[in-house]
C-alpha cells in the first residue's frame, strides 16, 4: 500500500510522520511537495523547518516533488492519496486527480470562496463538480500538527459516503496515539470543520479583550447552535454536531494556544490590522477566507448566524472589536435552541 500527502504544510507532514509511525501494516509513505526547493530543503535537513520545526522526518518518509500526473500513474485502487492543500488549492489538485484510481481524502476545512455568482463551495461539493468518480473522503477533526507528529493522543474521523473509503482511512492511520472513527455523514463532517474556523476568531476576541471565561463559554455554546443550523439545512444529521468534527474540533479551536484562527482574532482584539494579523500568523487561517462565505451560506437558505456575521464585520473593518462584543450581547432576547 503506497501513501501519498500532498502538500508540505504543517497538517500534511505531521500526517506523513504519524503514517510513517504506523506499524500495523506495510506501506510506503511519500510526501509530496509542488516546490522542488523546499523538498530539497526537506531532504536535507529531515526536517519541515518552516511548517514543523523541532519534529525530525522518519528516515522511510520518502520526498517527492515529481510532476504530479507521473506519479499518479504509479498509483493502483488499493492506494491512498491525502490532499492536504489549504481549501484554495483543493479545486485544482482535484480536477488534476480526477481520473485517479486510488482512495482521495482531503484534510482542508472551509468553504472556498464563491466564484461570480456562485456560492461558495464545500470540499465535497468541489468533488462533485470537478472529479465526481472519484472514491474520496475526509479526514477531519480536533487536531493540531504539533502534537500529532509528536505522537500525542488524537481522534480523527474518517467521513464518506463510500464504507471501503471510511475502511481505507482507518486502516491506514488508526495507531495506538491516533484514533479514527468512520462517519458516512459528509456534509455535517464538513460544515463543523469550517465552522469552528469562523467561531474561533470570536473566541480569540473574547479572550483578547479579557471579557473572562464565562462571555467564551456562552460564544462556544451559542456558535456550536449556529454551525448545527446551518448544517441541519445543507442536510446533515444533528448528532455529529456532537462528536469530534463538531463540538470536538470547536472546543479544540476555540481555546487551544496553538490555535490559528483564535490567535487572529486575539491580535485584532490587540488593536493589530487583520494584515499584520495574518503576517506575523505566517500560516493560512481558514476562517479569516471562509468567513464570508459562511455567512452568504447561511443568509441563501434563511439560517441566522449573529456571531459568524459579526466575525465578517469585524475583519471587513465595518465593526471595532469593542463593538461588535457589544452589537451581541445588545441583541434582543430569545429562547434557547437552535
Amino acid at each position: 500500500m503506497k501513501i501519498v500527502v500532498l502538500g508540505g504544510g504543517a497538517w500534511g507532514t505531521a500526517l506523513a510522520v504519524s503514517a510513517c509511525g504506523n506499524s500495523q501494516q506495510q506501506r510506503q509513505v511519500t510526501l509530496w511537495l509542488r516546490d522542488p526547493q523546499q523538498a530539497q530543503s526537506l531532504l536535507q535537513s529531515r526536517e519541515n523547518l518552516r511548517y514543523l520545526p523541532g519534529i525530525g522526518l522518519p528516515a522511510h518518509l520518502q520526498i517527492s516533488a515529481e510532476a504530479l500526473a507521473d506519479l499518479a500513474d504509479t498509483w493502483v485502487e488499493d492506494d491512498l492519496v491525502i490532499v492536504a492543500s489549504p481549501m484554495a488549492g483543493l479545486r485544482g489538485l482535484l480536477s488534476q486527480l480526477k481520473d485517479c484510481r486510488a482512495v482521495v481524502a482531503w484534510l482542508c476545512k472551509g468553504f472556498e470562496a464563491g466564484i461570480d455568482q456562485s456560492p461558495g463551495l464545500l470540499g465535497h461539493e468541489i468533488q462533485e463538480r470537478v472529479a465526481p468518480a472519484l472514491r474520496c473522503g475526509i479526514l477531519s477533526g480536533p487536531s493540531f500538527a504539533q502534537e500529532v507528529a509528536s505522537g500525542q493522543p488524537t481522534a480523527l474521523v474518517a467521513a464518506s459516503s463510500i464504507p471501503s473509503v471510511r475502511e481505507s482511512l482507518v486502516g491506514a492511520f488508526h495507531s495506538r496515539t491516533l484514533r479514527v472513527y468512520a462517519n458516512d455523514d459528509v456534509i455535517g463532517v464538513e460544515v463543523g470543520g469550517a465552522v469552528k474556523n469562523v467561531l474561533a476568531i470570536a473566541t480569540g476576541l473574547c479572550d483578547g479583550l479579557n471579557l473572562g471565561l464565562n462571555a467564551r463559554a456562552a460564544l462556544i455554546t451559542r456558535g456550536l447552535a449556529e454551525m448545527t443550523r446551518l448544517g441541519v439545512a445543507l442536510g446533515a444529521r444533528p448528532d455529529t454536531f456532537m462528536g469530534l468534527s463538531g463540538i470536538g474540533d470547536l472546543v479544540l479551536t476555540a481555546t487551544g494556544d496553538l490555535s490559528r484562527n483564535r490567535r487572529i482574532g486575539f491580535a485584532l482584539a490587540q488593536g493589530k490590522t487583520l494584515s499584520q494579523a495574518i503576517k506575523e500568523l505566517g500560516h493560512v487561517a481558514e476562517g479569516v477566507y471562509s468567513a464570508r462565505t459562511v455567512v452568504q451560506r447561511a443568509a441563501s437558505l434563511g439560517v441566522e448566524m449573529p456571531i459568524s456575521q459579526s466575525v465578517v464585520d469585524l475583519l471587513d473593518g465595518r465593526l471595532q472589536p469593542v463593538h461588535a462584543v457589544a452589537a451581541l450581547m445588545g441583541r434582543e432576547p430569545a429562547a434557547e435552541g437552535l
